[in-house]
C-alpha cells in the first residue's frame, strides 16, 4: 500500500461522490422514520417510562408534548447524521480503493468497517452528545432523577457542557461508541456480501433487493448490539452519577456498572428496552438509505460517464 495509492484514494472523485450520496441518503431516510427514533431513545434514557408498542409510546409523547415533538431536535441530529455519514462512506470507500483486490472478502469489509466507524466515533461523538441532549431538552419524564437541560441552540450546547462539565464531557460515551462501530461493521459486511451476492452474473439490483438486502444487514447488526445503545445513550445524557474516575478504567466501570444495574432493575430484558423502537427506525432508516445512496451514485456515475465520453 504506497503513500501515492492512499493519496489518489483519499482525493478520488469517486469517493467523494460516494461520501456525498451515503450523507444525502441517510438525511433523507432519518427524516423520514424520525419520530421512531424519539420513541427509541426516550425507552433508553427514561427508566421509569413502561416499554409499550412504538405507536402507543408515539401517541403519549404527542399528547403530553405535542406533535411537533416528535421531531425535537431534528436539525442538530441530521447536522450529525450527515457529517457522521459523509465520514464513514469517505474513508469506507476510500480504504475500499486501497485494500480491495479483483476478489472481494468479507473479512476485509470489516476490517474496512471497523477502521471507518472508529474515525467516525472520535471526530463525530462531540456533535452526538450535544444532539442527544437537545433532542431529550423539554421532554417529561417518569424518572424524577432526570432534571430538565436549558440550551438555546446547538452552539449554546456545546458552550455549557464545556464550562460546566469540561471539554472531555463532549466525548461521554465514546468507549461504547468504538464498540458499537462493531455495529456498522457487520452491517457493512452483510451489506456488500449480499449485494455482490445479488448482483452475480452481472444481474442488475433492483430498488427492493437493495432496500430489503439493507434492512436485514441493519437487523442483524442492531441486535447484536443493542444493550451497549442504551449505555452509550444514557452516557451522552450526561445525567448519569460515575464514581468519578476518569480515563479508560473508569469509562469501563461506568459501562460495567450501567449493564449490572440496568439488568439487577429490570432483568436481561431491561437491556433490550426500546429494542422494537430501535430496530424498527433502524432497519427501516438504513434501507431507505441505502437506495437512496445507490441511485445517486449510480446517476451520479453515469452522468460523469456520459461526460467523459463527450469529451473524448
Amino acid at each position: 500500500m504506497s503513500d501515492s495509492s492512499i493519496s489518489v484514494a483519499l482525493l478520488s472523485y469517486e469517493t467523494l461522490v460516494h461520501a456525498l450520496a451515503g450523507a444525502m441518503g441517510s438525511v433523507t431516510a432519518m427524516t423520514v422514520f424520525f419520530p421512531l427514533d424519539t420513541a427509541r431513545i426516550r425507552l433508553q434514557v427514561d427508566e421509569n417510562r413502561k416499554s409499550q408498542s412504538t405507536p402507543i409510546i408515539l401517541a403519549e409523547i404527542a399528547k403530553e408534548e405535542g406533535i411537533l415533538s416528535l421531531y425535537r431536535g431534528w436539525f442538530p441530529v441530521i447536522s450529525s447524521l450527515c457529517c457522521s455519514n459523509f465520514v464513514y462512506f469517505y474513508t469506507f470507500n476510500t480504504l475500499k480503493r486501497v485494500m480491495v483486490s479483483d476478489r472481494p472478502k468479507p473479512a476485509t469489509d470489516l476490517l474496512m468497517g471497523f477502521i471507518s466507524g472508529a474515525v467516525n466515533v472520535l471526530l463525530t461523538t462531540p456533535m452526538w452528545v450535544v444532539n442527544t441532549r437537545l433532542k431529550l431538552q423539554g421532554a417529561k419524564f417518569r424518572n424524577e432523577d432526570l432534571h430538565q437541560t436549558h440550551y438555546k441552540g446547538i452552539f449554546d450546547a456545546f458552550s455549557q457542557i464545556i464550562s460546566g462539565e469540561g471539554v472531555g464531557a463532549l466525548w461521554n460515551g465514546t468507549l461504547p461508541s468504538l464498540v458499537l462501530v462493531f455495529n456498522p461493521a457487520v452491517q457493512f459486511m452483510f451489506y456488500e456480501a449480499m449485494k455482490r451476492r445479488a448482483g452475480r452474473g452481472g444481474k442488475k439490483i433492483s430498488s427492493l433487493e437493495i432496500f430489503l438486502i439493507g434492512a436485514v444487514a441493519k437487523a442483524v447488526a442492531t441486535s447484536a448490539t443493542y444493550p451497549l445503545q442504551t449505555v452509550q445513550a444514557i452516557l451522552r445524557f450526561g445525567q448519569y452519577k460515575s464514581d468519578g474516575k476518569g480515563g479508560l478504567v473508569g469509562s469501563l466501570r461506568n459501562v460495567v456498572s450501567l449493564l449490572m444495574d440496568r439488568i439487577k432493575r429490570h432483568g436481561l430484558l431491561g437491556l433490550y428496552k426500546g429494542l422494537e423502537a430501535k430496530l424498527l427506525q433502524t432497519v427501516l432508516t438504513a434501507a431507505l438509505m441505502f437506495v437512496v445512496y445507490e441511485k445517486i451514485t449510480a446517476a451520479t456515475f453515469k452522468l460523469m460517464g456520459l461526460q467523459r465520453k463527450l469529451q473524448h
